[in-house]
């Protein structure tokens, strides 16, 4: 049992328990090329932050990682077969609900750890700080952790060379054999604009990537996956920490 981890503990050890901070992991359930399960964004963010709160637990950090949310936004990829969506919509009432628990038993820090490029919680957060002005919410993508390209070669966002590394690390059983990766050649938006980065508009994902994956993720390993990982966690477990240990009523300088 860790006691840092909602799921695994237990009313004995948590009647008299306080916490400082819950993170809550939110990923997605969708097709990730052809070689990584759907889950995929589910599993890396399970690993990442039950990593990063026991490194902060362990120096004295009070945090409580919530069960990770297993669906997002998948508008996109409407059809994909069993992409499961959740309408951002949905996620504001799941989050309300949860953020108001929080808020009634004390709990005025959450961090959402979103392991999900297509979920977009800044404006549900920027909502629910009116609503609840004692909570302090914050949110962390971990793809910006880090600099990527110092531990991949290969560019992508999706069934990568970075997430098949970190899947070969984790959870090897679940990772196909190379000979049944796509290539994750992905095509991109005539309009200049679009791939400039200033202009936006959603990807149609069948149209864009035979495979379903972005990305060339042929040059992935277990030990890039690993070299990755340690080094995250250790960021993202000081970003507890510190959490845990700030003053919402003195955050600034």
């Amino acid at each position: 049992m860790r006691p840092y981890i909602l799921a695994e503990t237990n009313w004995n050890e948590l009647k008299d328990a306080k916490f400082d901070l819950a993170v809550l992991p939110w990923g997605a359930t969708e097709a990730h090329n052809y070689h990584l399960p759907y889950a995929t964004d589910n599993f890396q963010a399970d690993y990442m932050v039950a990593e990063a709160a026991k490194v902060a637990w362990n120096k004295g950090g009070k945090v409580i990682v919530l069960p990770t949310i297993p669906f997002g936004v998948n508008t996109g990829q409407s059809d994909i077969y069993l992409d499961i969506n959740l309408n951002p919509s949905t996620q504001l009432a799941i989050l309300t609900d949860i953020v108001e628990v929080l808020n009634r038993q004390g709990i005025h820090k959450l961090l959402v750890f979103n392991g999900h490029g297509g979920n977009n919680f800044k404006p549900l957060i920027r909502e629910l700080g009116l609503k609840f002005p004692k909570m302090f919410i914050s949110l962390s993508f971990f793809p910006g952790t880090l600099n990527k390209y110092e531990y991949f070669e290969e560019k992508g966002d999706h069934a990568d060379e970075m997430e098949t590394s970190l899947m070969l690390y984790l959870r090897p059983d679940l990772v196909l054999p190379p000979d049944n990766w796509g290539d994750g050649k992905a095509k991109s938006y005539k309009i200049k604009a679009f791939s400039e980065g200033w202009v936006w508009a959603e990807r149609k994902w069948s149209e864009i990537s035979e495979d379903t994956g972005v990305g060339n993720p042929h040059k992935a390993s277990a030990e890039k996956g690993e070299r990755f990982f340690t080094d995250l966690t250790q960021k993202i477990g000081a970003l507890f920490y510190d959490l845990c240990k700030a003053d919402i009523d003195d955050l600034y300088e």
